[in-house]
């Protein structure tokens, strides 16, 4: 593994989502896994600092729109994107993504191909920003 690879935290409470998407992108990216939202927020404040995080949004006790503001609301985080990766369908939904900041949204199920491309192209869009 590269020392380069770009960090990824892929927050979602199913075992099969969070092992799929590891397969798919391990190769590419160093991935961290979280199970929840409270367990990818333990993971940052112990600092854990991703390049990208995708974060699903039906998750129990704290869903994903909670843990976005709350990953947004930590500081040395605010500027690293989140893309919404989730099986919420809905123009609501989107729009919602879309209006407080998220980087993207990945609708379930996926493609391997679009993965890649959509977290590459969020990856550059940020380093432009920088």
């Amino acid at each position: 593994m590269s020392e380069l690879m770009k960090k990824i935290l892929l927050v979602d409470d199913s075992d099969l989502h969070l092992s799929v998407a590891d397969n798919m992108l391990k190769n590419e990216y160093t991935v961290t896994t979280a199970k929840s939202g409270k367990d990818a927020l333990d993971l940052l404040v112990r600092g854990l600092f991703p390049d990208i995080i995708l974060l699903d949004i039906l998750m129990p006790n704290m869903d994903g729109w909670e843990t976005y503001h709350k990953i947004k609301g930590i500081s040395l985080l605010k500027d690293v994107p989140v893309v919404f990766f989730t099986s919420v369908d809905g123009t609501e939904n989107i729009e919602y993504a879309q209006n407080i900041g998220a980087a993207d949204y990945i609708k379930k199920p996926f493609e391997k191909d679009v993965l890649l491309k959509k977290i590459k192209d969020v990856i550059e869009k940020a380093q432009i920003k920088k």
